[in-house]
């Protein structure tokens, strides 16, 4: 929603403040459909050319996490945490018990209680990897947490490839319609025996190359590029919980102390309150009994 009002207001500021001031529309919209061309095409051609085509897919589909925002929200932050709670409370309860939950989440009556986070198939990777860790017994978690936290510097790496790419084509806008710009003033200088009206309308045909450059580099696309990457940022602190609660439950902490260190370390706005979560808790416990 806010990504739709951005951009309206964007348009409204811009364009309204050039037609109260007098501005003409019409020689911008005369010349738009050619500059667009130029400055458009030459741009998708550079990001085809820099990307393949899984790439190209990535960021596509990254677009619209402008208007949709964040994945994970209040409620799958306590979700997850009710998840990791049923599953290290089972592996310290019965270790031989979690290994068909871990091993084929798919089939396990834990995992099909949270619908959206079995949809994601990274986090049930990284909790399922994680608890079989566990189960081998590893002497040094220490060495689990570096695993898990170059896993998930991989995994971010790559989910920001969107906002890269993105960034890339916003930083090359300006350039691209100097080019425009430039065409633009060729073709004028060729036709300098025309009167003054009409090479005025020529240049300022011209200097729309510009202007459309400058405008979607820092009005529409580098604006994208940044909300791409707040928002994958913002989904990675969802996959950094779980890292936070299975490291605690290796150092074998007690099954609520890990938890609890999992709610202290969500984001402010989606962390649930000790007694929403401790409701949660005991409505599992109380399933379990």
């Amino acid at each position: 929603m806010f990504g739709i009002i951005g951009i309206v207001v964007i348009f409204a500021m811009v364009f309204g403040g050039y037609i109260l001031a007098g501005g003409k529309m019409g020689i911008i919209l005369k010349s738009l459909p050619f500059e667009l061309m130029m400055i458009g095409g030459a741009a998708a051609g550079a990001f085809f050319i820099s990307n393949d085509i899984a790439g190209i897919k990535h960021t596509l589909k990254d677009v619209g996490k402008v208007f949709k925002g964040p994945k994970w929200q209040h409620d799958d932050y306590r979700d997850l945490l009710c998840l990791l709670f049923e599953l290290i409370r089972l592996a310290r309860q019965n270790p031989v018990a979690i290994e068909e939950h871990i091993e084929d989440p798919e089939s396990s009556s834990i995992f099909s209680k949270y619908t959206k986070i079995m949809s994601d198939g990274e986090a049930v990777n990284l909790i399922c990897d994680t608890m079989r860790s566990a189960s081998m017994n590893y002497d040094d978690p220490h060495q689990v947490e570096e695993v898990l936290e170059k896993r998930m510097e991989a995994n971010l790496h790559h989910a920001l490839h969107g906002s890269h790419a993105l960034q890339v084509m916003a930083d090359g806008l300006p350039a691209l319609g100097i080019v425009a710009a430039v065409l633009g003033v060729i073709k004028t200088m060729a036709s300098i025996d025309q009167p003054p009206e009409v090479l005025g309308k020529m240049i300022g045909g011209a200097l729309v190359g510009t202007f459309l450059g400058v405008f979607l580099a820092y009005g529409i696309v580098g604006p994208f590029a940044t909300k791409v990457k707040d928002v994958v940022e913002e989904d990675g602190h969802f996959y950094q919980l779980i890292r936070e609660v299975l490291v605690a439950n290796l150092h074998n902490h007690a099954t609520n102390i890990c938890i609890e260190v999992g709610r202290q370390n969500t984001p402010s706005h989606c962390r649930p309150s000790f007694s929403d979560l401790e409701e949660a808790l005991k409505a599992l416990k109380s399933e379990a009994a």
